[in-house]
């Protein structure tokens, strides 16, 4: 269906026709090889393993391995628990500094354990944890750091290295993501104590669920591994607290799948970040968020700075009458959420604030077109331009 850029009747919200029939969705699923799929839950039909560390599981954690640079990759059932397991198979206790500017499951995954965590800001242009504002959180109680590889751009990982030594703590990142990005030419993965990777049906990797422990670390690896099933070290000896976090074979087959596909896949996304940009660079009232050196081009982001103060939440409104359906990321801020915003002392957060009230990601990936791209450019560009009009027209239901 074509698209009006004529006039701002082009617009659905003020009587034109939607531009899109069929929603465009941030984070659809990544391509995979669905002959080879089959031909894997055949095979685990014919064998009757379905999960507890099958062969397809297996390969897997050894194809993911080899990719990363890593030794150890422990697969489980998703990304939040491969988060709460590393936290548990590293002791954390006490306290936790985590950026307040993330989804949510990466502060859950603390709080779940009984751990504090202590909101840390964002630096300004690319949204990572600020560094210079993590030592005046450390306290006596503190135990680790837990950074957010945010937009599939890495961390200033040698600068948290650094403070983490410095102060004798752990240093934990959520790698969600970022599979396929790298930091100084090496992979994400192979920082820190340990870093936990999603698998999930939006990420670049997909599992249709699932996630897993990267780490270095033999002893952690081990321990994690244990944790995974249940806390079992032999048939009928546990050694340690677990819990069921084991991936099933059906799903390491779809991540096998999915990883032949890795490299056009990340091409495409490629293909489409540098489309928008092209299409909506210098664009007056937006900012595109850059994408670092080795990050893997997965999400598009942009601030919107229009001078009026909810121009976001009404961008976000136009685009899904056009059947765009845009996203808020990671907005109000985990401080903000319960229960987080009842904790007795208000974190310093106020980047984070400001960035939470901007950010909007749009749709990426192998199943969005060019022209899809262009039309939806039109769309922002045409309601950008007649952003005080269609204020008026939406008072008081935004």
């Amino acid at each position: 269906m074509g698209y009006r850029k004529e006039s701002i009747q082009g617009l659905a919200i003020l009587g034109g026709t939607p531009a899109f029939e069929n929603a465009l969705h941030v984070g659809k699923p990544s391509l995979a090889d669905r002959d080879f799929f089959l031909l894997k839950v055949n095979a685990i039909l014919d064998r009757q393993w379905y999960t507890n560390s099958g062969p397809e599981l297996r390969e897997f954690e050894e194809a993911v391995a080899s990719f990363t640079g890593v030794r150890h990759c422990i697969s489980v059932c998703n990304g939040t628990k491969a988060l709460e397991i590393a936290i548990r198979a590293l002791g954390l206790t006490g306290e936790v500094i985590v950026p307040a500017f993330t989804f949510v499951a990466t502060v859950h995954a603390l709080y779940w354990q009984g751990i504090v965590p202590v909101f840390c800001d964002i630096e300004r242009n690319a949204h990572q944890i600020d560094v210079e504002k993590i030592e005046k959180l450390i306290t006596p109680r503190t135990s680790a750091i837990l950074a957010v590889h945010l937009w599939g751009n890495a961390c200033d990982i040698d600068a948290l290295e650094q403070l983490a030594e410095k102060h004798k703590l752990r240093l934990v990142f959520d790698a969600s993501h970022s599979f396929g990005a790298t930091y100084n030419g090496r992979s994400i993965g192979r920082f820190g104590d340990a870093e936990a990777v999603s698998f999930h049906a939006t990420k670049m990797i997909q599992t249709f669920e699932g996630g897993a422990i990267l780490t270095n670390n033999d002893e952690l690896a081990n321990r994690a591994r244990t944790m995974t099933n249940f806390g079992f070290v032999d048939y009928d000896e546990v050694s340690y607290i677990g819990t069921n976090g084991k991936l099933s074979e059906i799903h390491a087959a779809m991540g096998l799948a999915c990883l032949k596909y890795l490299q056009p896949t990340m091409e495409s996304y490629k293909q489409r970040y540098e489309c928008y940009r092209d299409c909506l660079g210098g664009v007056h009232g937006l900012r595109m968020l850059p994408r670092k050196p080795g990050g893997n081009y997965q999400y598009v982001v942009f601030e919107v700075t229009h001078d009026l103060p909810n121009a976001r939440d009404l961008l976000c409104k136009v685009l899904k009458e056009e059947g765009v359906i845009a996203r808020r990321y990671f907005y109000p801020g985990c401080h903000n959420m319960a229960p987080y915003n009842s904790f007795p002392a208000s974190p310093d957060v106020p980047v984070t604030d400001e960035v939470a009230s901007k950010v909007v990601v749009l749709p990426s990936g192998p199943s969005v077109t060019n022209s899809d791209i262009e039309t939806i450019a039109s769309i922002i560009i045409l309601a950008m331009q007649n952003m005080e009009r269609i204020a008026n027209n939406l008072k008081g239901s935004v």
